[in-house]
């Protein structure tokens, strides 16, 4: 009787446990680094007792599968990555929770994140809204065993008077994109690249050209806040990345996005590309490049873009206490270290100096620069729709289907009209 009794309260016991074992929901995007945090998921699970279910899915569908979801009492996400282009329109419309009492109540030192993601995607005046998950700023990939190549060199040398190594100026890279760039098969088509432009409308040229942008010393808004896409520097950017598509980036790349460039690299067809830095990784990797240990890694000239994703709890969130429990989880130096290892894209400044990264990956300081040197790109309420009207704009001047300074005048006008609807600007 006692071991029948015994029997059925362990058969109810684990029934229970099965019952009311809590389950969280994550919207991520395909990335990289939600790749390496599904790996270390089961960790989270076996320390917890709660299960996670991550929805990963791709960028260009996420903010319209995300905004009726933040407007709903109850949302079906508990937890959620924001990309920084939606900081401003999410805080506003006061989709997300603030993280505050949380961060005091845990004792969460927020001063471990790299200063300018906590300012990009942590805190909007003064609130914390958001941990810093991964970053994206942008570098400059190049082809490491062709620049140390003794016969480029000399041959580098005696057609341009300069020495062949890492660019660090704007006239030294272009130099090399233009001698680079060449007919291997000698039957009069071009079939290997300086560079790879990434000029499809909207997001991808938006990002990929504001490194042209921060190359010519320009920035895109004045200390006053009026806007610069008009620019002499602006002007200038456009017509560099404008012959690029002409002369030294493959055919068809004024309709690429960020995958098609880095295959083109990747396949051993180019020199160089400005890209995320998460994308580094995949180059050392055999399952998808052909130039594993070739690709160098090194500060756009003028500074890349930064960008960064960051943990959020949306006010719709169901299970808000156990989504902070995966946010600390997931930011624990422990696992931030985990998922840099695997080649992450890190946010915490002690990763970089770590000896064990780097003795792994020694690329890791580099990173470190790069992100202490990105520059800014617009975030206010209208980011999503400025990168529409904007990207359009600056694709259309790219492919020569509008006067640059038309179209960069068009790019400014309607980069001021949305910076005075949303209060930045008077008219």
């Amino acid at each position: 009787m006692k071991k029948s009794f015994l029997i059925i309260s362990i058969i109810l016991f684990f029934a229970t446990s099965i019952t009311y074992a809590k389950t969280i929901r994550i919207l991520m995007e395909t990335v990289p680094d939600t790749r390496y945090l599904q790996e270390l998921l089961p960790e989270f699970e076996k320390q917890t007792g709660i299960k996670v279910e991550i929805e990963a899915i791709g960028y260009s569908d996420m903010h319209t599968k995300l905004v009726p979801q933040l407007i709903s009492s109850q949302g079906s996400y508990d937890l959620i990555v924001v990309d920084f282009y939606w900081v401003g329109e999410f805080t506003k419309a006061k989709w997300l929770m603030p993280l505050d009492d949380f961060v005091k109540r845990d004792n969460i030192d927020v001063n471990r994140y790299v200063p300018a993601l906590m300012n990009l995607v942590g805190q909007v005046d003064g609130t914390i809204y958001m941990l810093p998950f991964y970053n994206y700023s942008m570098a400059l990939v190049y082809r490491k065993d062709m620049i140390n190549d003794p016969k480029e060199k000399l041959a580098f040398k005696s057609e341009t008077g300069l020495d062949l190594k890492v660019p660090t100026s704007w006239p030294e890279y272009w130099k090399q994109v233009e001698f680079f760039t060449r007919d291997n098969d000698k039957d009069g088509q071009t079939d290997f690249f300086g560079t790879v432009i990434q000029a499809q409308r909207g997001d991808c040229i938006a990002m990929h050209w504001s490194n042209f942008l921060y190359g010519q010393g320009g920035r895109y808004n004045a200390s006053n806040g009026e806007p610069l896409l008009n620019s002499a520097a602006a002007i200038s950017a456009m017509a560099y990345y404008k012959e690029a598509i002409a002369k030294y980036s493959p055919e068809g790349s004024a309709a690429y996005c960020f995958d098609e460039a880095f295959n083109i690299v990747a396949q051993g067809n180019a020199y160089s590309l400005t890209t995320f830095n998460i994308m580094y990784a995949g180059f050392d990797d055999p399952k998808s490049s052909s130039v594993v240990g070739k690709i160098g890694i090194a500060p756009n000239p003028g500074g890349g873009l930064n960008g960064a994703w960051g943990w959020a709890i949306p006010n719709s969130s169901p299970q808000k206490e156990e989504a902070w429990k995966f946010i600390k989880w997931a930011e624990s130096f422990d696992v931030a270290k985990k998922r840099a290892l695997l080649g992450g894209a890190p946010t915490q400044s002690k990763i970089f100096k770590d000896a064990e990264i780097i003795k792994k990956r020694p690329y890791y300081p580099i990173l470190g620069e790069i992100l202490a040197g990105a520059q800014e790109f617009p975030v206010f309420t209208y980011t999503t729709e400025f990168v529409e009207k904007v990207g359009l704009e600056l694709n259309l001047a790219a492919t020569g289907e509008k006067e640059i300074e038309k179209a960069m005048n068009a790019a400014n006008k309607a980069y001021r009209k949305l910076l005075v609807k949303d209060g930045k600007l008077s008219n």
